[in-house]
């Protein structure tokens, strides 16, 4: 049998995130120990307050617990300085966000290279790249179009080419169906799943039931804590 253990790519041990509010402490995280496998489909559901977005910045290395050990493919990242962490952020995590996020006066193909300009990439491989990738998630044709140009479900298109650009080990979506129609939504998701078929890991927040139930694992968070753990299909109440 194999090493499951080996599998994971996120491990989580007593996450805790401990806010002052006057002459308060106040937990975000009130100590949240959980394993992510590679190509698991993880939904974080929760009310609002309920520590899903802290969490989701945590794991996307854009804040650090305040104790706890976070290992992402087995490194430690907790402790990572802010140079560190924007570097394994850069190299590791793509993101989609709920309003796109995109550049809104350069065209769709160079909204997808931005995160290549960084890493340092050729301009010809940018754009090689880049087109690849925009075809994979059918907007070939619409390479050349600025954000303006598209519909809401194809600005989200041009957002997860984004995010895959780099090959990252891992995607993370916050509401990313948020601003889009019911048909949209569907278009969106099925991309997500088919990242999911091809083993890609993907972390999605949501509060929407019928969305998480799309997840292969669904995490519902309240009061900084896992509260429940379920699997596929099953319709959660996040109020």
């Amino acid at each position: 049998m194999p090493n499951m253990k080996a599998e994971h790519i996120i491990e989580l041990n007593d996450i805790k995130k401990i806010y002052q509010v006057g002459d308060q402490e106040v937990a975000a995280l009130a100590g949240i120990t959980l394993n992510i496998e590679k190509g698991e489909f993880a939904a974080l559901m929760g009310p609002s307050g309920s520590g899903k977005s802290t969490l989701m910045n945590i794991l996307g290395c854009l804040d650090r617990p305040t104790s706890g050990s976070y290992k992402l493919d087995g490194d430690e990242v907790a402790t990572l300085s802010d140079d560190e962490l924007a570097l394994t952020r850069n190299r590791r995590i793509g993101f989609v966000f709920q309003n796109f996020n995109l550049l809104s006066r350069i065209s769709a193909a160079e909204n997808v290279a931005l995160p290549l300009v960084y890493a340092g990439v050729s301009r010809h491989e940018r754009e090689e790249k880049a087109r690849k990738v925009l075809e994979s998630v059918g907007l070939a044709s619409r390479a050349d179009h600025q954000p303006n140009e598209l519909s809401g479900g194809q600005r989200q298109r041009v957002a997860i080419a984004r995010a895959l650009v780099n090959d990252p080990h891992i995607i993370m979506a916050d509401e990313p169906t948020g601003n889009l129609d019911t048909k949209s939504t569907k278009e969106i998701m099925e991309i997500f799943e088919g990242l999911h078929e091809s083993g890609r890991t993907i972390i999605l927040v949501t509060h929407e039931p019928e969305i998480a139930a799309c997840a292969s694992r669904q995490l519902l968070v309240r009061d900084g804590r896992v509260t429940r753990d379920a699997g596929k299909g099953v319709k959660m109440d996040v109020v």
